[in-house]
This record gives C-alpha cells, structure tokens and sequence, in this order.
C-alpha cells in the first residue's frame, strides 16, 4: 500500500503501514498468561474495530518516538510527517491485517467486545503460497529493475515500485474472487448430495494449501459428519475413495464437565465442528476437543500425526475435577496442570 501511492503523500509512511500491519498480531503476548489463556485471547481485542484505532495509536507513539530520538530526520525533507494522515494509513493497515485474517480458516473477531462470534471467509489457506507470491514479487520486481538500470548506466527519474504494487494489490483482489467462487462451487457441490441416506444439515469446504482447487468439505448431519475432498473445478465430491465419517459421541458426565471448563468454554467457542472423543486413564480421563475443518491438517502437513496439531484436550481426575489442559498432537502432547 505504501509503494502504490500512500508512501508520496506523507513521511514515515511506509514504515508505519508496515508496524501498523503487524500490530494487532501483538496478541501473541497473552501465551505467557498460559496456553488456554492464549488461545482465548488470540485475534481478540487487537484484532477487532474498536482495538485497531488503539493499536494504530500505539504505532504512531512508538514511530514519533523514533522521529525525535532521529533527530526528526526525514528521507526527503520538503515531505514532512502528516500525524494525522499517519494514524489514517495505520487504522487502514490494521484494517488490512484483519481481511488477511478473514479470508483463511481459522477466523476473526472483528466486533469484540461486544460479540464474540467468530467470522472466516474460508477461500485460502492460513498460508496461501499464490498470495505469497503475488505480494513478494510486488516487492522484489522493481528493485531488481532499478539494478539493471544501474548496471547498464540509466538513472531512472523516478523511484520505482509504484506500478508493481498496484498491480500486487489487484492480483490479490482477483486471486480472492476466484477462490471465493471456486469455494462457493465446493459448498454448492457437497450440500447438493446426501451421505449414507441423510440429508446435510450443513456444508464447508476449506482450502488446501498446494491446489487452488482442492477443498476439504465438512459435511454435518443430524447423527454424523462427513469429511470428503472436493474438485470445485468439476465440481465433483470424492465420496468413493476418501469420505470418511465420524460419528457424533453420546454426551457423558465427563464430556460435559470437560465442556464447562475454562478450556472446554473457549475451544467451542471459536471451532465450527467441534467433536471429542474421550480417553480413559488410570487415574481420570482425557477429554480431547477437535475442530473437524483442521481434521485433515496432519495428513496435509506430516502424514504422521493422528490428531489434529489444533486440537486439545482437558484432563479431569475420577470425580470429574480439572486436573490440566492438554496439547498438541497424539504423538508430541503437552500438558499444563490447572494452577491452584
């Protein structure tokens, strides 16, 4: 955003979209409070309306305190800092950051306090390499351009970079239509059959990470859900081969007294198909919490991992009181003790 257009009408733009973009990530400060603490509080408040003027707030002070302590030196000194349009192009950097957020799987806040439901747009991936790309060549094109020139002699008159990120910022609006109406296709296309006999009662489709037209659908029904894999190109759903089905569990004294803990409250408040599957101890059980739009995530990442690397899981003793949290994968878990 700065190298279209912002950077030429203020000083210090570029460096403050670039904070100013970054900030609401600045959540990640509530880990040391634990990881059920953390995961409660990621892309809450920094994430929302009303903390974005706020976090915007915050990148100007730090950017003015930097300015003084520079001696308020400038790149071009007839461009001085406009504060006031600064804290615009912070709020609209931050702004930025949660539409990035949005338009992957796992989800946003955006009216915390005041709501706490979740909304995604679900066309890319967490990480979307297409996007990546785009973005980086945006970046990485003019200054390559700017060596040849100087090897070959040129002074170009102007600094480049204004038109390869324009057209970075177009790429990224028409790469989102297209995996928004391939998505709507997958959806249409696993909502249009039934599964074992029985109607949907509701359908996802979430992307994959290597094939812009690959989609692992979630399908609920009122005894089961339905992973299937999707080809929004035909559209085709692959029921024959990889429809795998989980069964919803009866729910049992321990379930629901995993439920009523701090973690059990907040992990069903963020996931779209939650589902656990109980496991019992020696000395207690292990109630694991999983959201079935990451089911798949393993088999994408490692192939190696039997649970999702999103889910958790509540450890309770034999009188069904919390004993701690736990995390990670069947393979690699932690587990953090409930404090006293």
């Amino acid at each position: 955003m700065g190298r279209a257009g912002l950077n030429r009408k203020t000083a210090l733009a570029t460096a403050t979209l670039t904070l100013a973009a970054e900030a609401p990530d600045l959540d990640v400060l509530g880990r040391f409070g634990g990881p059920a603490f953390g995961f409660a509080h990621h892309r809450g408040f920094t994430h929302s309306f009303l903390g974005v003027p706020l976090d915007a707030a915050v990148v100007l002070g730090f950017v003015y305190l930097i300015w003084r302590l520079r001696g308020r030196k400038v790149k071009d000194p007839s461009l001085p800092p406009r504060w006031g349009l600064l804290f615009f192009y912070a709020c609209l950097a931050g702004l930025s950051h949660l539409l990035l957020d949005y338009t992957n799987n796992y989800g946003v806040r955006p009216f915390w306090p005041f709501s706490e439901k979740w909304y995604s747009w679900d066309i890319v991936f967490i990480f979307e390499p297409v996007l990546f790309a785009i973005l980086l060549l945006g970046l990485i094109v003019p200054p390559l351009f700017s060596l040849i020139d100087r090897e070959i002699g040129v002074r170009p008159r102007a600094p480049r970079g204004r038109v390869a990120a324009t057209l970075a910022l177009i790429g990224t609006i028409a790469l989102w239509t297209v995996r928004d109406y391939e998505h709507r296709r997958a959806v249409n296309a696993l909502a249009a059959r039934t599964y074992q006999g029985a109607e949907p009662a509701r359908a996802s489709a979430y992307p994959a990470m290597t094939n812009p037209f690959h989609w692992y659908g979630v399908v609920e029904t009122p005894a089961f859900f339905a992973l299937a894999q999707v080809d929004s190109l035909g559209p085709e759903v692959d029921p024959e081969n990889r429809l795998e089905i989980r069964y919803k569990p009866p729910e049992t004294p321990v379930t629901l007294a995993a439920k009523k803990s701090y973690l059990g409250r907040v992990y069903l408040d963020w996931a779209q198909y939650p589902i656990t599957e109980t496991e019992e101890l020696p000395d207690g059980y292990i109630v694991h919490f999983t959201d079935l739009r990451f089911a798949r995530l393993p088999g994408l990442l490692s192939g190696r991992t039997r649970r999702s690397p999103l889910s958790a899981g509540v450890k309770l003793d034999r009188n069904l009181h919390v004993v701690g949290d736990v995390y990670g994968t069947a393979d690699h878990p932690s587990f953090y003790p409930e404090p006293d």
